[in-house]
C-alpha cells in the first residue's frame, strides 16, 4: 500500500470506527461497559503499583474515566492530564476547576508546574488500531507529537474504548503511538 492509499484508508477507518463509537455512546450499555473498563484499569493501576499515571478528560464516545480519577485521587496518586499546546499537549496535574476549551475538552487552568518524575501509566483513548497495536485517534496528531517527544518518560501505555474498532490493514505510521495493553468491555 502507497502512502497515499495508506492516508485514505486511516481515513475512512477513522470515518466508520466514528459512527461505531458514536453509537455506543448513545447506548444506555455504555455505563456498564465504562464501569468494566475501570475496573480493569484500576486492577491494572494496583498490580503495577502506578503512582504517576497519565489519563484523560473524556469526550462523548470515549470511555468516562471521572469514577477512576476521583478514586485515584482520594488515593493520593499523582494525575496527570493534556493540557493543549498549539498543535500538541503538555501533562499538567490534574486539579479542579477545568475549564471547557478548544474541541469541547475540559482542562484545568494552565500550570506552570515542571513534572520531574516518569509516568508509571498512561491510559489512552483510542478510535481503533491497526494490526500494529498503533493507536488511530480523531486525526489531530496531538497524542503522536506528544508521544513523540515524552514516550521515553512513559512505562506503560495503555489503549481503552467502549468497543474495540481494529483493521487487519497496516495503515498507521511509525510515529504513532503503540499500545503494551488493550483494555475494552
Amino acid at each position: 500500500m502507497n502512502n497515499q492509499e495508506k492516508v485514505e484508508a486511516k481515513h475512512l477507518f477513522r470515518q466508520e470506527a466514528r459512527k461505531v463509537l458514536a453509537k455506543e455512546a448513545s447506548s444506555p450499555r455504555r455505563y456498564r461497559k465504562d464501569k468494566e473498563v475501570i475496573k480493569r484499569l484500576y486492577t491494572l493501576i494496583q498490580a503495577s503499583d502506578a503512582k504517576e499515571i497519565f489519563c484523560y478528560l473524556p469526550l462523548d464516545m470515549e470511555v468516562n474515566l471521572t469514577p477512576l480519577l476521583k478514586r485515584l485521587r482520594q488515593e493520593k496518586r499523582t494525575l496527570y492530564v493534556p493540557f493543549m499546546e498549539g498543535k500538541s499537549f503538555r501533562l499538567v496535574k490534574y486539579r479542579f476547576p477545568l475549564v471547557k476549551k478548544r474541541f469541547g475538552l475540559r482542562e484545568p487552568k494552565d500550570s506552570k508546574q515542571y513534572r520531574k518524575k516518569k509516568i508509571d501509566l498512561a491510559i489512552v483513548p483510542i478510535i481503533g488500531m491497526d494490526t500494529t497495536c498503533r493507536r488511530i485517534g480523531f486525526g489531530k496528531g496531538m497524542y503522536d507529537r506528544f508521544f513523540e517527544k515524552e514516550l521515553k518518560n512513559i512505562s506503560y501505555v495503555v489503549f481503552v474504548a467502549r468497543r474495540l474498532c481494529y483493521t487487519s490493514q497496516e495503515i498507521t505510521d511509525r510515529y504513532d503511538v503503540r499500545a503494551d495493553e488493550v483494555i475494552v468491555p
